[in-house]
């Protein structure tokens, strides 16, 4: 019996005697609707493969993209002052809690974190973090240019970036802005992501942001291709994917925003399971679970007044031995966004990151040593980082074992080790100041190729695979993976 609103079957005979159940014409769906395709597009990592050997662009030269910056800089008027918090617009600590909020109710807020961990040597802590729930978009917009692919880049200024105007994807805005909660301007080129077709989407997935400063925090890392005729803004410039591999050589050049989409797109590697590593997939997947199975990790929302160890001041938020970071204020002028002037508050670390995975062959084959890192702001407990990811000055104070593993043996190795050095910013929309120095060094040829508890050796196209997939891969693997799949560190 057919029930009131349910599709009607006809039930006939199948191989063997059973009963199959096929659909009357009443409910048949068009052939075209029903037609199978492969699971994936075959062609793409070899469209990108050849778009990250192509070291010049149909648009403009590499050698032409600094002076172009430049004459971005030029063209608007950019100025980023400290401020005390009395003279934030529109901002404000609330006298329950403290947290600093904007009048709004929307962009973000500054609040306390409660933390409690079962291993390393903090096992509890309190810190301020940002708690920002709506989901960005970070969208690069790719389109074919004399057979090649290109990428619509943008020259983006953020108020937290030391030279304040660095190459973005065509897109970066949280839902405030692009639904303009700041009265703003429209964000140019945004319908290619919002109105994208299921066959223009090349990349789609949701990535975590930093876990010790956001709280939960995701972004839809996309790239979408087009094959309509697009004429660029001033700001923005095609280059392909060898060019962006050649300016991730450079300090201060590709914005993180712009690294954690390139991390996600498919290369022949990561495309490959029948590709030889020292784990299986399976394994790997299989090893992740156990990682996030064996730690407790307790995280708990509390008001920034109470926050142990930190106090506020006329313009700061800090920690009394001055470790870790601090919370500051900033005005901001800025002709080119959709915004062109507003004050907000911003994270600034108290010292530059070193960021570095150890490589070695394993069998012939590269293979990358990642680490399962507890983070307070992750979803999921942990995600896989670098080998090393740590602000060496916040580490001075231990020795022995509660130093951190690897990090002094990344600060002694031979220059002649390093694979892939160059200072990067963080995202400057939410941090001031906050840079690494990203390495890929060769490990210790006489150390034992054995991994300790909580770190594995796993190739590039098994972390790129993971990269393709939700809160496997940390933004700052995120950005060593951009150089490789770009093309910026040969032979690896």
């Amino acid at each position: 019996m057919v029930e009131a609103g349910q599709a009607p079957f006809a039930v006939r005979s199948g191989p063997g005697g059973g009963h199959v159940s096929v659909r009357t014409d009443k409910a048949r769906v068009s052939a075209a609707d029903t037609a199978l395709r492969r699971r994936a597009d075959a062609g793409l990592p070899q469209r990108l493969a050849r778009s990250a050997a192509a070291r010049e662009g149909a648009q403009l030269r590499t050698a032409e993209v600094p002076d172009w910056l430049a004459a971005r800089r030029r063209a608007h008027s950019f100025r980023v002052d400290r401020i005390p918090f009395a003279d934030l617009d529109g901002w404000s600590f609330e006298r329950r809690t403290g947290n600093l909020v904007h009048r709004s109710g929307r962009f973000f807020t500054v609040e306390g974190l409660r933390v409690a961990v079962d291993h390393g040597p903090f096992r509890q802590w309190q810190q301020p973090i940002i708690h920002q729930s709506e989901v960005g978009i970070l969208g690069i917009l790719a389109k074919e240019i004399d057979g090649v692919l290109h990428f619509l880049m943008q020259a983006k200024m953020e108020p937290g970036n030391r030279n304040l105007l660095q190459l973005s994807p065509t897109v970066q805005a949280t839902r405030s802005n692009y639904t303009k909660v700041h009265k703003g301007a429209d964000v140019r080129y945004l319908r290619y992501f919002t109105e994208a077709r299921p066959g223009d989407v090349l990349a789609d997935v949701l990535q975590s942001e930093h876990g010790s400063w956001f709280l939960r925090k995701a972004n839809r890392n996309m790239l979408v291709e087009t094959d309509e005729e697009v004429q660029p803004h001033d700001d923005f410039r095609w280059l392909t994917l060898g060019q962006i591999g050649e300016l991730l050589r450079v300090e201060n050049v590709v914005n993180m925003d712009a690294r954690t989409v390139l991390a996600g797109l498919p290369t022949p590697h990561s495309d490959d399971s029948r590709a030889p590593a020292l784990h299986t997939d399976l394994e790997l997947l299989s090893w992740i679970t156990a990682q996030r199975a064996r730690h407790d990790v307790r995280v708990e929302r509390m008001p920034l007044d109470e926050v142990r160890d930190w106090h506020r001041g006329p313009w700061a938020v800090e920690r009394e031995d001055g470790r870790y970071f601090r919370v500051v204020a900033v005005a901001v002028e800025a002709g080119s966004r959709e915004v062109t002037g507003w004050t907000q508050p911003l994270i600034e670390p108290t010292g530059r990151g070193v960021t570095a995975f150890l490589t070695r062959r394993i069998g012939g084959v590269p293979h990358l040593l990642v680490h399962a890192r507890v983070e307070a702001g992750l979803l999921d407990v942990l995600e896989l980082a670098p080998t090393v990811q740590y602000t060496p000055e916040n580490y001075t104070h231990l020795d022995g074992a509660d130093r951190p593993l690897f990090l002094d043996e990344i600060l002694a190795a031979d220059p002649e080790r390093t694979r892939y050095a160059a200072v990067h910013s963080e995202e400057g929309g939410r941090f001031l100041n906050a840079e690494s120095r990203y390495l890929i060094v060769e490990a210790d040829p006489e150390s034992p190729p054995t991994a300790p508890e909580g770190y594995l050796w796993i190739t590039p196209g098994q972390l790129g695979a993971l990269a393709r997939h939700a809160r496997y891969v940390n933004v700052q693997a995120r950005t060593l993976l951009a150089c490789l799949n770009a093309g910026a560190v040969p032979g690896l």
